[in-house]
């Protein structure tokens, strides 16, 4: 454990290369509140924060920058719970109570309004569909060989998956496979059917066969927005990091298993190679759970450098997620 000094050293160090993210002198901590010593006790403490591995020094001749373990031990003792300011709160607030229309809609503005709060990229993994109740299923023709398959969910959702149709398929089929599809689902959690009762027409029966098929291997997979990843390549100098960065955040499933284990592990920031993919290793992620009903059904998180103003993203992720979860749970 560091003692009082270093701790505020150490504090003061971590706060002015987040907010400049240049390379930290001692005259310049000297004068910061809680240290106010001379310049030469200040490099003394700066060097033993380095033996000890809480700072590094980029360049023989610069000031120290923080470590991964120099942002943890900032995380875990030094950063107050931090609240949005009024006018976030206010954005916020609006946000969600002027949000309207379909599920993915909401879920894709919400990745963006946390992003614009943070400017980090955000992301957000919404509920799978089959925990969710059907309300009613449409089988649609798109052409004479390819239909549409449309699930309306309790929460408001569309969901709706491409099937092919046979030769002997027409309109009266389409519309008896729709019907039989709603009486055996509505009030149904998709994930919670088992079969279909016959209808007693066999064409009718392997069409509704194949569209509950579809729709369920739609409704086992995430739903993953990521906003506000130009942020990202402002965020590092070297291009081969934003270039790790950004192809990551095309995989989806990284993506969704990242912030699925943090939560799993109850960890709410996970600093550098802390997370364990390696492409992210000059990133933190800063997540929280959408609660619905008691239950975690996804989750909320922003990604940035590591020197990222925790305090801020800490709060935003939490406010975003709680007011995210009341939302879906209302709907």
């Amino acid at each position: 454990m560091l003692d009082d000094r270093k701790t505020a050293i150490l504090s003061a160090v971590v706060q002015e290369y987040i907010s400049t993210a240049q390379p930290v002198g001692s005259t310049h901590i000297a004068d910061a509140p809680g240290v106010r010593v001379s310049s030469a006790t200040v490099r003394n403490e700066m060097a033993v924060l380095e033996q000890e591995g809480y700072l590094t020094q980029p360049h023989t001749s610069a000031g120290r920058i923080p470590t991964d373990k120099g942002y943890r031990f900032f995380v875990d003792h030094l950063v107050a719970p931090g609240r949005l300011d009024q006018a976030a709160s206010a954005e916020v607030g609006e946000f969600f109570r002027s949000a309207h229309g379909r599920l993915e809609e909401m879920l894709h503005q919400t990745s963006d309004l946390l992003a614009h709060l943070t400017n980090y990229a955000a992301v957000v993994v919404g509920p799978r569909s089959a925990a969710l109740a059907v309300l009613s299923v449409q089988v649609v023709a798109l052409s004479s060989t390819v239909a549409t398959v449309v699930v309306v969910l309790s929460n408001g959702s569309v969901e709706s998956e491409s099937i092919e149709l046979g030769h002997d398929i027409y309109d009266a089929h389409l519309g008896a496979a729709s019907a039989h599809l709603t009486a055996q689902l509505s009030g149904k959690a998709l994930g919670s059917v088992g079969g279909l009762t016959p209808s007693g027409d066999p064409v009718v029966d392997r069409l509704a066969g194949t569209a509950l098929t579809a729709i369920r291997r739609g409704s086992s997979a995430e739903h993953v927005y990521v906003g506000g990843t130009s942020a990202m390549a402002s965020a590092f100098d070297a291009v081969d990091i934003v270039r790790d960065v950004l192809r990551t955040l095309e995989q989806q499933f990284v993506v969704v298993s990242l912030l699925g284990d943090l939560v799993q592990r109850g960890i709410s920031v996970a600093i550098g190679v802390e997370h364990g993919v390696q492409p992210l290793s000059a990133c933190s992620v800063v997540v929280a759970p959408i609660v619905i009903d008691g239950e975690r059904r996804g989750s909320v998180g922003v990604l940035g450098p590591t020197r990222m103003n925790y305090p801020q993203a800490l709060a935003t992720v939490d406010v975003v997620s709680d007011r995210l979860g009341r939302r879906l749970e209302d709907n």
